[in-house]
């Protein structure tokens, strides 16, 4: 099994950074591909961006220029830096990871961490 824990999430004002992290622990040897998805308020759960072991990343429309996702293997980390941070992207933003090459992992998933933009 597999569990992720996000963190770096709050309050932040409009053309704001945060950086979130997403820390994996158990069968971490498992993992190919790790990514963020997002659920505002109201709304249906969408993809963010996903990162491969390789370093490879994808990112939604919305949030390519303005979004990095990057990891590290060794600390079996990801992360999510969010820059120019925008009122339409509050929500709460989970970690994912996949057994196999996918942009979009949903085998795993953390519990959530709320990122509010807002003056």
């Amino acid at each position: 099994q597999v569990q992720l824990v996000e963190s770096g999430g709050g309050l932040v004002q409009p053309g704001g950074s945060l950086r979130l992290s997403c820390a994996a622990s158990g069968s971490i040897f498992i993992i190919m591909y790790m990514g963020w998805y997002r659920q505002a308020p109201g709304k249906e759960r969408e993809w963010v961006a996903a990162i491969s072991r390789g370093g490879s990343s994808e990112y939604a429309y919305a949030v390519k220029g303005r979004f990095t996702i990057s990891r590290d293997n060794g600390k079996n980390t990801v992360y999510l830096q969010m820059n120019s941070l925008r009122p339409e992207d509050t929500a709460v933003y989970y970690c994912a990871a996949a057994r196999r090459n996918t942009y979009y992992p949903t085998d795993y998933w953390g519990q959530g961490t709320q990122v509010t933009v807002s003056s």
